[in-house]
């Protein structure tokens, strides 16, 4: 068996776990970034950032465009959660900018109009 034979498993995928990649973490240092939360670099090289991990990195590279979280979630194949746990640690470097989404105050007028006509029927 080879070295990369050791860390997938065909079937399966990965065999190592999101709690590892976190550190056991569930929540990411400071205010969490929104599904829809828009995350771009800072402009710093990660080479400039010691101790980063393989995921770490992965992000920084997607993250040269503006990209919405839930689309890093999806182009790096990692968890949300995941995901969340390592923009949060990015941002606290600095290595990275979260842009919160557009219209939060409109998404919820236009819920609770939806709400009020449900109301009303």
């Amino acid at each position: 068996m080879t070295g990369d034979e050791l860390w997938l498993d065909r079937d399966a995928g990965p065999v190592v776990r999101p709690y590892a990649v976190t550190r056991g973490r569930t929540r990411p240092p400071g205010i969490a970034a929104g599904l829809i939360d828009v995350v771009v670099s800072a402009g710093r090289r990660p080479a400039q950032a010691p101790g980063l991990g393989p995921e770490h990195r992965l992000l920084l590279g997607l993250c040269g465009e503006p990209t919405a979280l839930a689309d890093l979630a999806s182009e790096a194949d990692l968890p949300l959660g995941v995901v969340r746990v390592l923009v949060g640690d990015l941002q606290e470097r600095a290595l990275v900018k979260v842009v919160a989404s557009a219209g939060g105050n409109q998404d919820e007028q236009v819920l609770r109009s939806v709400l009020d006509g449900l109301r009303a029927l």
